[in-house]
């Protein structure tokens, strides 16, 4: 069970370890691009092409759903990123229960955005736990974890490392299911790591650099770090940090240094002109200088 990139991993692992697939379910395709016309979700593709049986209801709250999810008398039901809600019925069809690869070292971070949220919090590691799922919201008891460091990581970096680690994690849990105790989550330290909201992408140039910093990487590749300037939206993937001081926003000299308060500034090395490629900043500046006074917004 599962929709987006994160869950591909996973799903080949299951195959290539000769697990039975009794069906993938995913959400159902959704409009996408210039032409909105539906688009399967990449778990959708990968199962087509692994001649998979595919089911997408738009919900598993109906009994028809319920009764359909229970009589492929499945061993377990493994979840990566599906984004539906189970319900108490669908949890616990499986006769050994639900297993879910959550992008965190829970009890850290439950939730939607675990991977952006760790890097905004500048946390040193971050990681993926396998976790047995419960009715609450990441709550489940957890029988195995493995950590990574964030390093100067984006988030898609991190999230396609943590898909294959995570992966490769439940295929361990699975070949011997009996020797993972299921450990309780500590009440202590649990954060919630809310859904990314477009506006938490422009980027506060008075938070400090370092917070700045983080948001580009947070938000690559999406929805995008951002400032505008003349009207026109600037997505910045990627930026170094100078310690110079600066009035936030500021621009303080012609290579796009911006200044972000006493604490020094923010230099973005690979900037994004709306309905543009991305570009090295020093390409950008060549066809639109943007010179040292300006005040970005």
């Amino acid at each position: 069970m599962g929709t987006p990139d994160f869950a591909v991993p996973t799903l080949d692992a299951l195959v290539a370890a000769g697990h039975e697939i009794a069906a993938v379910y995913t959400q159902p395709p959704r409009p996408a691009g210039r032409g909105k016309a539906p688009r399967p979700s990449p778990i959708q593709a990968r199962a087509e092409a692994l001649g998979l049986a595919i089911r997408s209801p738009l919900t598993l709250r109906e009994e028809a759903e319920q009764a359909a999810f229970d009589a492929l008398e499945a061993d377990v039901a493994v979840v990566a990123a599906y984004g539906l809600i189970l319900p108490v019925a669908v949890l616990h069809a499986p006769r050994l229960g639900s297993l879910n690869v959550h992008a965190s070292l829970l009890p850290r971070w439950r939730g939607a955005a675990p991977i952006q949220r760790a890097i905004l919090a500048g946390d040193a590691e971050t990681g993926v736990t396998i976790m047995a799922m419960a009715k609450g919201l990441d709550t489940g008891p957890m029988l195995a974890k493995v950590s990574t460091p964030t390093d100067n990581k984006t988030a898609g970096a991190l999230t396609e490392e943590l898909a294959h680690a995570g992966a490769a994690l439940m295929i361990k849990v699975l070949s011997d299911i009996g020797a993972y105790r299921p450990r309780v989550q500590p009440e202590a330290g649990v954060n919630y790591a809310a859904k990314i909201d477009k506006a938490e992408s422009h980027i506060d140039f008075s938070a400090g650099p370092v917070q700045a910093e983080r948001q580009v990487r947070a938000f690559n590749p999406a929805p995008g770090a951002w400032f505008s300037h003349k009207g026109e939206r600037f997505k910045v993937l990627a930026a170094d940090i100078d310690p110079r001081p600066g009035a936030p926003g500021t621009v303080l000299d012609d290579g796009l240094l911006i200044g972000c308060g006493e604490q020094g500034s923010l230099r973005p090395t690979l900037i994004q002109r709306a309905g543009k490629g991305a570009m090295p900043t020093e390409e950008l500046l060549r066809g639109f200088p943007i010179p040292a006074g300006t005040v970005l917004e």
